[in-house]
């Protein structure tokens, strides 16, 4: 019989221990996520990484797209699966399916073999997410609550910090292969974490079969204000993840960080044809350590402030953070961008969990909870595809390589182009791993100086990182708005 965690539970700074159980089990899964995820944009299509797959800027906006959909959609209908039959159950169902996935990613490297490892470790985190936040939902109220997911929000990105340069010395010391397995390992400890985890009463009808709980599920969500809200924070988070999905990418190619790595220890850094660079996913490590020292701080100050009001001043100041970040080839300016954007993260991402708990009818915050996660699918979904065509096309060195080549060089001499990036490898016979150095031979350049050429040229960070900013922006007046109509609503007045 599954024990159940009571009320009179001994507490640890006002909070019981369950619940800092539940926080320890989120530490070690988002480290082995984040060890993967911090670095496997640069392992899925970076043409200068030889041990890289080098799929397309199109084929990772597929793979990250449906990435989204199936850990972050999935979740409205595995919470109110976490609700009916058990959040520990469901907890260890997810822990088996991301050491799976892990094993998948690390040694299948065909497209539709790496993309199966991938929605395996997907799913299972679609049914990690509700078990674990159900749990935590059950252990705060609205006394504690602001606090509560500040700490976990906390935790979280205590895993993320640490697994930022741990997925580096990985990678540059052992192999890609070691990224993958080492992940596979953290998650494993979570087994030890679940023989001492008490399960919590969800409140939820147990009597309810599988039927009866997709019915449930479905009828929830089709609530005209609660669609609203939804839609807004996807545009949100349509914008927001490209920070961490599409920047990989873009600090590998484009910004110098070779001022930076002169004042930061060796192992956070690589030698490459520009000098010595920080590894990208230690330049947007500074997210992660910003969140650690200031979110609980953060969460006090703003404890008082309107949930819905505290997500507006978010997004706002993370937009900014975007465009600062994003239009820049500069590593000191890049940093800079970086910390207003986790400003912005700060003020937004735990909110977003507490406005649905706090609005949750009793015996559904499993179900609430896995609806918090629909924005980041919806939107994860539509700007991977859309960075997939903006970086294929505008912003990729090895592609705008490619256009110079073409259009700018004797090669290039004669030949018509149709305009579609995938056709270039074909008309100039320069495959994309290859076109950087083929420019800087025929342009007699340093591979410095080449990029300063195509960024001068063609601009990458407009046609890139625009479109996003101005997608930020509309969300940000959408929320005011619906912030304005839900003082009238008691229920969604939070």
């Amino acid at each position: 019989m599954t024990a159940i965690e009571t009320p009179t539970d001994r507490t640890l700074f006002g909070f019981r221990m369950g619940y800092w159980m539940l926080c320890v089990i989120e530490m070690f899964e988002r480290l082995a996520y984040f060890t993967v995820r911090s670095v496997v944009a640069v392992y899925i299509m970076q043409a200068d990484d030889p041990g890289g797959l080098h799929f397309t800027a199109a084929d990772k906006g597929t793979i990250f797209a449906w990435w989204f959909v199936f850990q972050s959609i999935l979740p409205m209908f595995t919470g109110g699966y976490a609700d009916r039959y058990g959040y520990k159950k469901t907890i260890f169902f997810s822990v088996t399916m991301n050491i799976i996935g892990f094993l998948m990613m690390a040694y299948l490297r065909t497209f539709w073999g790496f993309f199966g490892g991938v929605l395996v470790l997907a799913t299972g985190t679609a049914f990690f997410k509700p078990g674990l936040q159900g749990s935590l939902a059950q252990n705060l109220d609205k006394t504690n609550s602001s606090v509560g997911w500040g700490i976990f929000y906390w935790i979280v990105n205590v895993g993320a910090f640490i697994a930022h340069p741990l997925a580096g010395v990985l990678q540059v010391d052992i192999g890609w292969k070691a990224v993958f397995l080492g992940a596979a390992t953290f998650t494993a400890l979570n087994y030890i974490m679940l023989f001492t985890f008490k399960d919590f009463d969800s409140k939820s009808d147990k009597t309810e079969g599988p039927i009866q709980v997709f019915k449930r599920t479905i009828v929830n969500i089709f609530e005209p204000r609660l669609l609203a809200w939804l839609g807004i924070m996807s545009c949100f988070w349509l914008m927001m993840y490209q920070l961490w999905d599409l920047h990989p990418n873009f600090i590998s190619d484009w910004v110098d960080s070779s001022k930076v790595a002169s004042i930061l220890p060796d192992f956070l850094s690589k030698s490459t044809d520009r000098g010595m660079q920080v590894q990208q996913q230690n330049m947007l490590a500074l997210n992660s350590l910003l969140i650690v020292v200031c979110m609980i701080p953060v969460s006090w100050l703003v404890r008082r402030l309107r949930t819905l009001e505290s997500m507006i001043f978010g997004m706002l100041i993370a937009t900014c953070g975007i465009l600062v970040a994003g239009l820049t080839n500069s590593g000191w300016v890049f940093l800079f961008g970086v910390i207003f954007f986790s400003a912005g993260e700060m003020l937004t991402g735990p909110k977003k969990n507490e406005y649905l708990g706090l609005i949750a009818p009793e015996g559904k915050k499993g179900l609430y909870l896995g609806y918090v996660n629909i924005p980041v699918g919806v939107g994860g979904f539509f700007g991977s595809k859309l960075a997939g065509y903006l970086y294929g096309n505008y912003g990729e060195k090895a592609v705008l390589a490619q256009k110079y080549i073409l259009e700018h060089t004797p090669l290039g001499q004669g030949k018509a182009w149709n305009g579609e990036a995938e056709s270039l490898t074909t008309l100039l016979g320069i495959e994309r791993t290859a076109a950087f150095a083929k420019l800087q031979e025929l342009t007699s350049t340093t591979a410095p100086q080449a990029t300063q050429l195509l960024w001068d040229t063609y601009s990458p960070q407009y046609a890139v990182w625009i479109p996003f900013a101005i997608i930020g922006v509309l969300a940000v007046i959408a929320l005011i708005i619906f912030s304005q109509m839900a003082k009238r609503w008691s229920d969604m007045n939070a």
